[in-house]
């Protein structure tokens, strides 16, 4: 079973119906029990940095999130569950989860419409078990004011060009996450879906 962290945040049921379109088994919850003994967790989505930590650790989930992923337990980060997992994001200078290192930048003035919103290709920098089966030039959809800025480039599995080159996909470890909403990005979106539910955490 996976499980989807509900942390007040939007987006959970989009990600709900993508996993049981393709069968896959899941539930969403804020229950430390279910999470802790969930096969794999996701933890998707949509809204400002700073409530979204000032509800997770309210709810603490931030203990839960740190305690499954040192169990080894295969970790999903989508939109804005992939910037607060990193160190801190400027909107609203919020202090964030510190599971990848790196800050989550404002997109600067650089004559592109903000928010990033719809399709866009990503380049992948490295193989990865979840970008099995991932054509090179795959659409993904964006929603986004903000990007991740890893500080170490070995964090990097995806990069997208939006005025500016940003990392897309991150992971270190039994950790994976995605600027772009695979539960929003058809077929290509699936896949890495899927390729998560039989993931084993190694890369």
């Amino acid at each position: 079973m996976i499980a989807i962290i509900d942390y007040k945040a939007g987006n959970l049921r989009s990600v709900e119906r993508a996993l049981k379109h393709l069968g896959i088994s899941c539930a969403i919850t804020a229950g430390p029990y279910e999470i802790m003994n969930a096969e794999r967790v996701i933890f998707p989505g949509v809204g400002a940095a700073g409530k979204a930590m000032e509800t997770i650790r309210e709810l603490k989930i931030d203990k839960i999130i740190n305690e499954v992923i040192a169990r080894g337990t295969p970790f999903l980060g989508i939109c804005l569950g992939t910037q607060i997992i990193f160190d801190f994001s400027e909107e609203d200078a919020a202090a964030c989860l510190g599971i990848i290192s790196g800050t989550v930048r404002e997109f600067p003035d650089m004559g592109e419409k903000i928010p990033h919103m719809g399709w866009n290709t990503i380049v992948k920098t490295r193989d990865h078990p979840l970008f099995y089966g991932i054509e090179s030039d795959a659409w993904f959809y964006f929603v986004h004011s903000y990007y991740p800025d890893p500080a170490n480039m070995l964090d990097v599995v995806a990069q997208t060009s939006y005025g500016i080159t940003f990392a897309s996909a991150v992971s270190r470890g039994n950790v994976f996450a995605t600027q772009f909403h695979p539960e929003k990005s058809g077929r290509p979106g699936l896949k890495i879906l899927k390729n998560f539910s039989t993931w084993d955490g190694n890369a």
